[in-house]
């Protein structure tokens, strides 16, 4: 028997058992539309996870000072200072994009009568740029902002909103910060909120550092952030910023120098993780719909009994009966898989209609590799009822009821 006859058999078989052979093969169809669907969903959820980590800056290794938890003159000392973000910037040449430096403090504003606090951090031009801020409104602070000590301000985009009604309302303003005017010149929002883990909190303001200096006690960069030009040297990077700072500090003095990779490892190996358990648990079910195929097709094995006599009387061969039911298995696992998999692939797809903002990604592997499991599944599961029915005697199951 050809392959050709023993599909054209096989089709005939299966259409005189429709219900049958659509509930047999619902199992493939799960199974497949779940491996697809696993796939896409980890693949757009690391996604989403790594450009989430990757929003807070590119490339980004940032330091400060370790503090041991005194207050003294010499520890004072040994504070990142501007001069230190200098060098950095001198040492490491074209190995970084830029660096800039950040001064903390906290003040009051009065507006319309209303007390409110805020976080008042002291940048320098290259702020918006490494910290990836999004410009919602005016401009930022420039390098002759910083250079000429402007008495100018920006707002992050909420507190704008909370304090004068709307972000446009806010440009121009004039607001009393240690005593002095500043006027707003622009609002800002973080491309992906810290969510207060950083320098930015929800009543955040930017003054130029040049001004911040003379609001603290003591001159104290917390933290200083580096954009290194290629990731590759992120590493390289990191470790050469606390060989520098401590080479320009006392001996002993500490540095926190971390950069993104670690978290974007972890983030990495938790998104793999998460893919193995699920394709496991997809996997369950193709194995498990793979018993359904062989556990049908031997109670097909036992109801064709008498035809599979009557092929073998008039001179079909073993191999040409075992060929047929096999294909029989095949089919009903490679069909319920096509339909699996563009289950699998209609529903990601159809996202797109309803947002452009969200970007599901297809893996054509995971295409592949559900076809072809579908396949081993037909012939793995098909393999037994097949060898069964090849092997039946003929003269017995002519007699068979």
């Amino acid at each position: 028997m050809k392959l050709a006859e023993a599909i054209s058999f096989s089709l005939q078989a299966l259409r005189a058992n429709r219900l049958r052979t659509f509930l047999t093969g619902l199992g493939l169809i799960i199974g497949n539309a779940s491996v697809i669907l696993v796939v896409t969903i980890s693949l757009a959820g690391k996604d989403l996870i790594l450009d989430y980590i990757r929003g807070i800056g590119s490339n980004l290794v940032y330091a400060d000072y370790e503090s041991p938890g005194e207050n003294s003159a010499k520890v004072q000392a040994d504070f990142v200072k501007i001069a230190d973000v200098q060098a950095l910037r001198e040492r490491l040449g074209s190995q970084i994009v830029a660096a800039t430096a950040v001064m903390n403090g906290h003040d009051q504003i009065t507006v319309d009568g209303k007390v409110r606090d805020i976080t008042l951090d002291g940048v320098d031009s290259d702020y918006a740029r490494v910290r990836n801020l999004v410009i919602v409104r005016g401009r930022a602070i420039d390098e002759s902002d910083v250079a000429l000590r402007q008495r100018v301000a920006m707002m992050i985009d909420k507190f704008a909103i909370r304090v004068f009604g709307s972000q446009d309302a806010a440009l121009g303003q004039t607001i009393r910060i240690h005593q002095l005017e500043f006027t707003v010149i622009g609002t800002f929002r973080e491309k992906t909120s810290t969510i207060g883990q950083g320098e930015i909190t929800d009543d955040t303001m930017l003054i130029p550092i040049s001004v911040m200096k003379y609001f603290t006690d003591y001159e104290r960069i917390e933290p200083v952030y580096l954009q290194v030009r290629n990731a590759g040297d992120v590493h390289a990077v990191t470790q050469e910023v606390g060989e520098i700072l401590e080479s320009r500090h006392r001996p002993g003095a500490k540095y926190n120098v971390q950069n993104l990779s670690a978290i974007l490892e972890t983030a990495d190996q938790i998104a793999t993780v998460m893919t193995i358990v699920l394709l496991t648990v997809s996997a369950i079910a193709l194995v498990i719909s793979g018993i359904g195929i062989m556990n049908i097709m031997l109670v097909t094995v036992t109801e064709r009994t008498r035809e599979i006599g009557l092929r073998l009387a008039v001179g079909a061969s073993r191999r040409d009966v075992l060929l047929q039911f096999l294909v029989e298995s095949v089919v009903i696992s490679l069909v319920g898989g096509a339909i699996g998999i563009v289950i699998g692939l209609a529903l990601p797809l159809s996202v797109r209609f309803f947002t452009d903002q969200v970007k599901v990604p297809i893996s054509p592997l995971s295409v592949v590799v559900a076809f072809g499991v579908s396949f081993i599944v037909g012939v793995a599961f098909g393999l037994l009822p097949a060898r069964r029915a090849s092997q039946l005697n003929p003269t017995e199951a002519l007699r068979y009821e």
